[in-house]
Order: structure tokens, then sequence, then C-alpha cells
């Protein structure tokens, strides 16, 4: 009968699992291969694989001491705190966030001048910008512009900014290298007469080789 024959494959099945030679059929769960292991031992924690290789995972960097990964990266920067993990700063005050905030200035929000008397010299605060000057008003405290033009040794033209002042050079001359000073352009160079130039302080002059003469427009010959 059909039920004989499942009882009997059952025992068949029971058998094969004590007998020795069996053994080798039972496969035991899937290891990772050992070198992965050693691999991720050497390289150390916070580390990334992927095709291309292994590398530090986001937020970690290679610590010099080490060589491993163990230094957190903080992208905006701890101040005067401690990055402890990424993008996370420990702070002098105890807090903890993405950075920390900077230490108050003892020279305001424009920084620094020296003041010197006979006693030495000291930093204050700067109250206006450089190239600024500080008046009462009714309004309290404003911030005017110097013209620094009244005091600049500009040899040509002196044009006053915000802040500053530019030196300008009229036409056939060109500013130097000082910034100051005014030096005469060679307009030669770019070749305006059809014939001769002859360059001159702040102009020039052309002329025609002999059996021409020169054009009503000062540059041709004719």
């Amino acid at each position: 009968p059909p039920v004989m024959l499942v009882e009997l494959l059952f025992q068949a099945a029971c058998v094969s699992l004590v007998l020795p030679g069996a053994q080798g059929r039972v496969y035991p769960a899937r290891k990772k291969p050992a070198s992965f292991a050693v691999e991720r031992r050497r390289a150390g924690p916070h580390v990334c694989f992927s095709g291309f290789g292994s590398g530090c995972c986001p937020g970690w960097m290679l610590s010099p001491g080490s060589g491993q990964c163990t230094l957190p990266l903080c992208s905006f920067g701890c101040g005067s705190g401690l990055c402890i993990a990424p993008n996370l700063c420990s702070c002098p005050d105890g807090e903890q966030g993405i950075t920390c905030p900077e230490p108050p200035g003892t020279c305001g929000e424009y920084g620094c001048d020296l003041s010197c008397n006979h006693g030495g010299c000291q930093e204050v605060a700067r109250v206006c910008p450089l190239g600024f000057s500080m008046q009462e008003t009714a309004n309290g405290v404003r911030c005017t512009d110097i013209d620094e033009c009244l005091s600049a040794a500009c040899e040509g033209l002196c044009v006053n900014t915000e802040g500053g002042f530019v030196c300008e050079c009229g036409p056939g001359m060109q500013l130097s290298a000082d910034r100051h000073s005014c030096q005469d352009t060679d307009e030669c160079l770019a070749t305006p007469c059809q014939h001769r130039c002859r360059n001159s302080v702040g102009s020039y002059r052309c002329s025609c080789r002999p059996g021409y003469h020169l054009h009503g427009n000062r540059h041709s010959c004719v």
C-alpha cells in the first residue's frame, strides 16, 4: 500500500542522517572569507567598502597617528571647541552643536585701531570702518566717508570712492605701477599712422614718406 511506502522512505531519510558517510552531505552555514575580517581589522573602524575599494566613511578621515579612520570632520568648524563626531562640536561652554560661537572680541565689529600716547600704545575698538570717520548727529553716531582726495598725492586726477580713492590719468597717459603717478602711453605701438608715427608725451604725430602728403584726417598718406 502507498502508506507503507511513505513510511519506508521516511525511515531511509532518518538513517542517512546518522550514517557516517552521510555527514559529507550536510553543508554548514556559509561564512565570510577570513581575508575580509583581517582587512577590516587592519583598516580600523568607520571604513566603507565599494566597488572601487575601501576608504573612510563620510564624515571621517585618517588620523595622522594611527592611520585609521578615527578623526571626525566638522564641515562648519568648531572654533575654540572640539570636533567629537561628524558635524558635532563640543564647545567650551559645555554645549554641543554643528559649530561653536566665536568668543566676543574686545575690538568690536570693525576691529582695532592702535592708540598711542606718552604712556605707550593700546588697542582700542574701531567704531567706523577704515576710510570712514565718526560723526555725532541728532539721531546718534554716524559713519561718513572720508574724502581722501583732500590729502592724496595723485599726479593726475583723484576720484574719491567709498572708503578709499583712485588715481586716474588724462588722455595719452597711463597709471604707473605705484597707482599714484602717471606715465606716457606710446600710442605708436598701436600703429595708428599709415606711414610714420612719432610719439610725444600724452600724444603722437603722423608723417608720410617722400612723395606723399598727409591726408586731412592726420593719419592717412596720399
